[in-house]
Protein backbone atom coordinates (compact mmCIF):
# COMPACT_ATOMS: atom_id res chain seq x y z
CA UNK A 1 0.00 0.00 0.00
CA UNK A 2 2.78 2.38 0.95
CA UNK A 3 4.58 1.33 -2.22
CA UNK A 4 1.80 1.85 -4.31
CA UNK A 5 1.42 5.81 -2.76
CA UNK A 6 4.51 6.64 -2.61
CA UNK A 7 4.59 5.82 -7.20
CA UNK A 8 1.34 8.28 -7.33
CA UNK A 9 3.27 11.15 -5.21
CA UNK A 10 6.42 10.49 -7.96
CA UNK A 11 4.24 10.81 -10.91
CA UNK A 12 3.11 13.49 -9.60
CA UNK A 13 5.98 15.39 -8.93
CA UNK A 14 7.16 14.71 -12.22
CA UNK A 15 4.24 15.76 -14.28
CA UNK A 16 4.56 19.48 -12.71
CA UNK A 17 8.08 19.85 -13.82
CA UNK A 18 6.99 19.46 -17.97
CA UNK A 19 7.22 22.47 -20.02
CA UNK A 20 3.54 24.33 -20.36
CA UNK A 21 2.30 22.60 -23.84
CA UNK A 22 1.79 24.96 -27.02
CA UNK A 23 5.32 27.04 -26.05
CA UNK A 24 7.25 28.44 -28.66
CA UNK A 25 11.51 28.09 -28.44
CA UNK A 26 13.42 30.67 -29.92
CA UNK A 27 15.04 30.33 -33.31
CA UNK A 28 18.65 30.52 -33.23
CA UNK A 29 19.64 33.66 -35.45
CA UNK A 30 21.71 32.69 -37.66
CA UNK A 31 25.75 33.78 -37.96
CA UNK A 32 26.26 37.07 -39.25
CA UNK A 33 22.64 38.76 -39.41
CA UNK A 34 22.33 41.84 -37.49
CA UNK A 35 20.02 42.77 -34.48
CA UNK A 36 16.74 44.82 -35.69
CA UNK A 37 16.96 48.66 -34.94
CA UNK A 38 15.57 49.15 -31.45
CA UNK A 39 11.99 50.78 -32.00
CA UNK A 40 12.49 54.83 -32.25
CA UNK A 41 16.05 54.92 -33.42
CA UNK A 42 16.76 57.22 -36.31
CA UNK A 43 17.31 55.03 -39.40
CA UNK A 44 20.22 55.08 -40.80
CA UNK A 45 21.36 56.76 -44.53
CA UNK A 46 21.12 54.53 -47.28
CA UNK A 47 24.63 54.22 -49.04
CA UNK A 48 25.48 56.18 -52.58
CA UNK A 49 26.68 54.59 -55.02
CA UNK A 50 30.45 55.78 -55.59
CA UNK A 51 31.05 58.53 -57.81
CA UNK A 52 32.40 57.67 -61.11
CA UNK A 53 35.20 60.16 -61.87
CA UNK A 54 35.50 59.75 -65.43
CA UNK A 55 32.05 61.27 -65.45
CA UNK A 56 30.17 64.30 -64.85
CA UNK A 57 27.09 65.99 -64.92
CA UNK A 58 26.23 68.31 -67.16
CA UNK A 59 24.15 71.30 -66.57
CA UNK A 60 23.92 74.80 -66.83
CA UNK A 61 24.67 77.45 -64.31
CA UNK A 62 23.08 80.57 -64.10
CA UNK A 63 22.74 83.36 -62.24
CA UNK A 64 19.62 85.41 -60.62
CA UNK A 65 18.96 88.12 -62.67
CA UNK A 66 22.19 87.53 -64.61
CA UNK A 67 20.77 85.99 -68.15
CA UNK A 68 22.97 84.16 -70.83
CA UNK A 69 22.73 84.95 -74.39
CA UNK A 70 23.26 82.99 -77.41
CA UNK A 71 22.45 83.83 -81.02
CA UNK A 72 22.37 80.72 -83.70
CA UNK A 73 22.85 81.51 -87.11
CA UNK A 74 20.98 79.92 -89.35
CA UNK A 75 23.04 79.82 -92.90
CA UNK A 76 21.19 78.33 -96.13
CA UNK A 77 23.27 76.57 -98.76
CA UNK A 78 21.54 77.39 -102.31
CA UNK A 79 18.40 78.57 -102.64
CA UNK A 80 15.36 77.30 -100.30
CA UNK A 81 13.66 74.02 -102.74
CA UNK A 82 10.40 74.63 -104.19
CA UNK A 83 7.42 73.67 -102.06
CA UNK A 84 5.96 70.23 -104.12
CA UNK A 85 2.51 69.79 -106.15
CA UNK A 86 0.01 68.27 -103.91
CA UNK A 87 -1.36 64.94 -105.27
CA UNK A 88 -3.57 65.71 -108.40
CA UNK A 89 -7.62 65.15 -108.13
CA UNK A 90 -8.85 62.19 -110.72
CA UNK A 91 -11.59 62.56 -112.01
CA UNK A 92 -13.81 59.87 -112.17
CA UNK A 93 -14.36 58.45 -115.45
CA UNK A 94 -18.08 59.82 -116.75
CA UNK A 95 -19.87 59.16 -119.73
CA UNK A 96 -18.62 60.79 -123.58
CA UNK A 97 -21.15 63.42 -124.57
CA UNK A 98 -23.12 66.35 -123.69
CA UNK A 99 -23.62 67.29 -119.87
CA UNK A 100 -20.11 65.80 -119.53
CA UNK A 101 -18.29 68.28 -116.80
CA UNK A 102 -14.80 69.38 -117.44
CA UNK A 103 -11.75 67.93 -115.25
CA UNK A 104 -11.18 69.30 -111.96
CA UNK A 105 -7.72 71.07 -112.15
CA UNK A 106 -5.13 70.34 -110.21
CA UNK A 107 -4.76 71.59 -106.30
CA UNK A 108 -1.84 73.22 -105.59
CA UNK A 109 -0.23 72.26 -102.37
CA UNK A 110 -0.20 74.84 -99.46
CA UNK A 111 2.50 77.19 -99.11
CA UNK A 112 5.24 75.75 -97.05
CA UNK A 113 5.68 77.42 -93.71
CA UNK A 114 7.69 80.88 -93.13
CA UNK A 115 10.91 79.21 -91.70
CA UNK A 116 13.37 81.93 -89.43
CA UNK A 117 16.39 82.91 -90.49
CA UNK A 118 17.84 83.06 -87.25
CA UNK A 119 17.19 83.06 -83.41
CA UNK A 120 18.35 84.47 -80.45
CA UNK A 121 18.03 82.66 -76.80
CA UNK A 122 18.24 83.91 -73.08
CA UNK A 123 18.04 81.61 -70.76
CA UNK A 124 17.18 83.24 -67.43
CA UNK A 125 16.67 82.01 -63.61
CA UNK A 126 14.03 83.74 -62.17
CA UNK A 127 14.02 84.85 -58.12
CA UNK A 128 12.19 81.08 -57.31
CA UNK A 129 14.45 79.36 -58.95
CA UNK A 130 13.12 77.81 -62.11
CA UNK A 131 14.59 78.57 -65.77
CA UNK A 132 13.13 80.21 -68.06
CA UNK A 133 13.92 80.81 -72.05
CA UNK A 134 13.29 83.53 -74.09
CA UNK A 135 13.22 82.45 -78.02
CA UNK A 136 13.40 85.27 -80.87
CA UNK A 137 13.55 84.11 -84.52
CA UNK A 138 14.24 86.49 -87.38
CA UNK A 139 12.42 86.59 -90.29
CA UNK A 140 9.12 87.40 -91.64
CA UNK A 141 5.92 86.92 -89.97
CA UNK A 142 8.24 85.75 -86.62
CA UNK A 143 7.51 86.64 -82.69
CA UNK A 144 8.92 85.73 -79.45
CA UNK A 145 8.37 82.82 -77.76
CA UNK A 146 8.71 81.41 -73.94
CA UNK A 147 9.18 77.98 -72.01
CA UNK A 148 9.76 76.94 -69.30
CA UNK A 149 12.92 74.53 -69.01
CA UNK A 150 14.73 72.62 -66.59
CA UNK A 151 18.32 72.72 -64.83
CA UNK A 152 19.89 70.19 -68.14
CA UNK A 153 17.49 72.61 -70.69
CA UNK A 154 14.75 70.04 -71.46
CA UNK A 155 11.53 71.97 -72.68
CA UNK A 156 8.93 71.45 -69.83
CA UNK A 157 6.85 73.84 -71.42
CA UNK A 158 5.91 75.43 -74.23
CA UNK A 159 7.68 76.34 -77.38
CA UNK A 160 5.74 74.24 -80.19
CA UNK A 161 7.51 73.16 -83.70
CA UNK A 162 10.49 74.48 -85.13
CA UNK A 163 11.31 76.50 -81.67
CA UNK A 164 11.05 73.09 -79.68
CA UNK A 165 13.52 71.40 -82.02
CA UNK A 166 16.13 73.88 -82.95
CA UNK A 167 16.23 75.11 -78.90
CA UNK A 168 16.49 70.66 -77.79
CA UNK A 169 18.89 70.54 -80.29
CA UNK A 170 21.45 73.19 -78.95
CA UNK A 171 20.41 73.70 -75.43
CA UNK A 172 19.21 70.04 -73.77
CA UNK A 173 21.97 68.48 -72.16
CA UNK A 174 21.85 64.50 -70.82
CA UNK A 175 20.02 63.44 -67.70
CA UNK A 176 22.52 60.99 -66.16
CA UNK A 177 25.85 61.72 -65.64
CA UNK A 178 27.91 60.81 -68.65
CA UNK A 179 31.80 59.48 -69.54
CA UNK A 180 33.41 59.10 -72.77
CA UNK A 181 31.58 57.15 -75.78
CA UNK A 182 28.55 57.22 -73.40
CA UNK A 183 25.09 58.49 -75.67
CA UNK A 184 21.60 59.35 -75.08
CA UNK A 185 18.73 61.18 -76.88
CA UNK A 186 17.41 64.51 -77.49
CA UNK A 187 13.46 65.24 -77.49
CA UNK A 188 13.25 66.06 -80.89
CA UNK A 189 9.96 65.28 -83.15
CA UNK A 190 11.76 66.78 -86.33
CA UNK A 191 8.88 65.12 -88.89
CA UNK A 192 5.61 65.61 -87.24
CA UNK A 193 2.74 62.16 -88.09
CA UNK A 194 -0.18 63.89 -87.06
CA UNK A 195 0.14 66.47 -89.50
CA UNK A 196 0.33 64.23 -92.38
CA UNK A 197 -3.45 63.65 -92.41
CA UNK A 198 -6.19 61.44 -93.41
CA UNK A 199 -5.28 60.76 -97.11
CA UNK A 200 -1.49 59.81 -96.33
CA UNK A 201 -0.39 56.18 -95.57
CA UNK A 202 2.84 55.70 -94.03
CA UNK A 203 4.94 52.99 -95.31
CA UNK A 204 8.45 53.24 -93.69
CA UNK A 205 9.58 55.14 -91.01
CA UNK A 206 13.16 54.74 -89.49
CA UNK A 207 14.53 57.07 -86.91
CA UNK A 208 18.03 57.77 -85.44
CA UNK A 209 18.46 59.64 -81.93
CA UNK A 210 22.26 59.91 -80.86
CA UNK A 211 24.20 62.12 -79.19
CA UNK A 212 27.89 61.29 -77.57
CA UNK A 213 30.28 62.62 -75.61
CA UNK A 214 33.18 61.96 -77.33
CA UNK A 215 36.33 63.74 -75.31
CA UNK A 216 36.35 64.70 -72.15
CA UNK A 217 39.34 67.18 -71.32
CA UNK A 218 40.75 69.43 -68.20
CA UNK A 219 41.98 72.90 -69.37
CA UNK A 220 43.29 74.83 -66.39
CA UNK A 221 40.47 74.62 -63.88
CA UNK A 222 37.70 73.71 -66.26
CA UNK A 223 36.67 70.62 -68.10
CA UNK A 224 35.75 70.26 -71.70
CA UNK A 225 33.22 68.10 -72.35
CA UNK A 226 32.65 67.54 -76.47
CA UNK A 227 29.30 66.20 -77.59
CA UNK A 228 28.75 65.17 -81.29
CA UNK A 229 25.30 64.66 -82.75
CA UNK A 230 23.95 62.59 -85.01
CA UNK A 231 20.22 62.81 -85.92
CA UNK A 232 18.30 60.99 -88.70
CA UNK A 233 14.15 60.79 -89.69
CA UNK A 234 12.45 59.24 -93.03
CA UNK A 235 9.37 58.71 -93.27
CA UNK A 236 7.80 57.71 -96.84
CA UNK A 237 4.05 56.91 -97.55
CA UNK A 238 1.63 56.67 -100.16
CA UNK A 239 -1.33 60.05 -100.31
CA UNK A 240 -4.45 59.13 -102.18
CA UNK A 241 -5.98 61.47 -104.53
CA UNK A 242 -9.84 62.52 -103.56
CA UNK A 243 -11.88 62.21 -107.08
CA UNK A 244 -14.25 64.65 -108.03
CA UNK A 245 -17.55 64.15 -108.10
CA UNK A 246 -19.62 61.88 -110.67
CA UNK A 247 -20.19 63.33 -113.95
CA UNK A 248 -23.96 64.03 -114.93
CA UNK A 249 -25.93 60.54 -115.56
CA UNK A 250 -25.82 60.16 -119.73
CA UNK A 251 -29.49 60.35 -121.17
CA UNK A 252 -30.55 57.23 -123.06
CA UNK A 253 -31.67 59.17 -126.29
CA UNK A 254 -27.96 60.67 -127.41
CA UNK A 255 -26.52 57.55 -128.74
CA UNK A 256 -22.85 59.11 -128.07
CA UNK A 257 -23.68 58.86 -124.50
CA UNK A 258 -24.38 55.22 -124.77
CA UNK A 259 -21.13 54.78 -126.71
CA UNK A 260 -19.14 55.91 -123.83
CA UNK A 261 -16.73 53.84 -121.71
CA UNK A 262 -18.16 53.29 -118.28
CA UNK A 263 -15.87 54.14 -114.78
CA UNK A 264 -13.88 51.33 -113.65
CA UNK A 265 -14.15 51.71 -109.91
CA UNK A 266 -12.83 48.50 -108.81
CA UNK A 267 -9.47 49.73 -109.25
CA UNK A 268 -9.86 52.31 -106.44
CA UNK A 269 -8.59 56.14 -105.82
CA UNK A 270 -5.31 56.29 -107.34
CA UNK A 271 -2.00 57.47 -104.91
CA UNK A 272 1.43 58.96 -105.09
CA UNK A 273 4.28 58.27 -103.47
CA UNK A 274 5.85 60.56 -101.18
CA UNK A 275 8.58 60.73 -98.48
CA UNK A 276 10.91 63.52 -96.61
CA UNK A 277 14.35 62.90 -94.76
CA UNK A 278 16.05 65.05 -91.92
CA UNK A 279 19.84 64.38 -91.22
CA UNK A 280 21.41 66.73 -88.45
CA UNK A 281 25.21 66.51 -87.41
CA UNK A 282 26.80 68.68 -84.84
CA UNK A 283 29.44 68.90 -82.64
CA UNK A 284 29.75 71.18 -79.53
CA UNK A 285 32.06 71.62 -76.36
CA UNK A 286 30.45 72.48 -73.10
CA UNK A 287 32.43 73.81 -70.22
CA UNK A 288 31.36 71.67 -67.57
CA UNK A 289 32.25 73.99 -64.42
CA UNK A 290 30.65 77.46 -66.18
CA UNK A 291 27.61 75.43 -67.11
CA UNK A 292 27.72 76.53 -70.91
CA UNK A 293 28.91 76.54 -74.32
CA UNK A 294 32.12 77.36 -75.50
CA UNK A 295 31.71 76.61 -79.20
CA UNK A 296 28.51 74.83 -81.12
CA UNK A 297 27.80 73.87 -85.01
CA UNK A 298 25.86 72.07 -87.14
CA UNK A 299 24.14 71.03 -89.62
CA UNK A 300 20.41 70.49 -90.68
CA UNK A 301 19.91 68.94 -94.15
CA UNK A 302 15.87 67.93 -95.58
CA UNK A 303 14.17 66.86 -98.61
CA UNK A 304 11.08 65.89 -99.40
CA UNK A 305 9.75 64.14 -102.51
CA UNK A 306 5.91 64.27 -103.89
CA UNK A 307 2.85 65.82 -102.11
CA UNK A 308 4.55 65.37 -98.69
CA UNK A 309 2.92 67.64 -96.44
CA UNK A 310 4.72 70.90 -95.58
CA UNK A 311 3.36 71.20 -92.56
CA UNK A 312 4.86 67.62 -91.46
CA UNK A 313 8.30 68.93 -91.38
CA UNK A 314 9.28 70.88 -88.62
CA UNK A 315 12.61 72.10 -89.39
CA UNK A 316 14.06 74.45 -91.89
CA UNK A 317 13.54 73.28 -95.45
CA UNK A 318 16.88 72.59 -97.88
CA UNK A 319 20.41 72.22 -96.09
CA UNK A 320 21.29 74.68 -93.55
CA UNK A 321 24.69 75.40 -91.32
CA UNK A 322 24.12 76.43 -87.80
CA UNK A 323 26.90 78.28 -85.80
CA UNK A 324 25.43 79.12 -82.09
CA UNK A 325 27.67 81.88 -80.53
CA UNK A 326 27.91 83.78 -77.08
CA UNK A 327 26.20 87.60 -76.51
CA UNK A 328 26.73 89.66 -73.93
CA UNK A 329 23.63 91.81 -73.43
CA UNK A 330 19.95 90.29 -73.56
CA UNK A 331 17.69 92.04 -76.00
CA UNK A 332 14.66 93.83 -74.28
CA UNK A 333 11.70 91.59 -73.82
CA UNK A 334 9.19 91.36 -76.33
CA UNK A 335 5.11 91.43 -75.62
CA UNK A 336 4.65 89.59 -78.65
CA UNK A 337 2.35 86.24 -78.57
CA UNK A 338 3.93 83.13 -78.78
CA UNK A 339 4.46 81.34 -81.60
CA UNK A 340 2.53 78.31 -82.85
Amino acid sequence: MRSLFGLVVALSLSACKEEPRGQLEPIPRPPGLKDAPAPGAAPTAAAQPPVDPSKVTLRWKLAASAPVTYHLDLERSGAAPAPQEAAEETPAKGKKGKGKEEPAPPRAAAPAASFPTGFTYVLERTNSGDYRLRVLPEGKDTTEDTGALSERGFVLDGLQGINRNIAALVLELPLAPVGPNDTWALGTELLTHDALGPLFTTTKTERRNRVKLTALTQEGDDQVATLEYDLLEQLSGKVTSRRAPPAVPARADDPAEEDAEPADESAGPPTTDASAEVRITGKGEFLVKAGRWRTWEGTIASSSRGPFPANALQVPPGTVKLKLTARESAPPAATAKPQQ
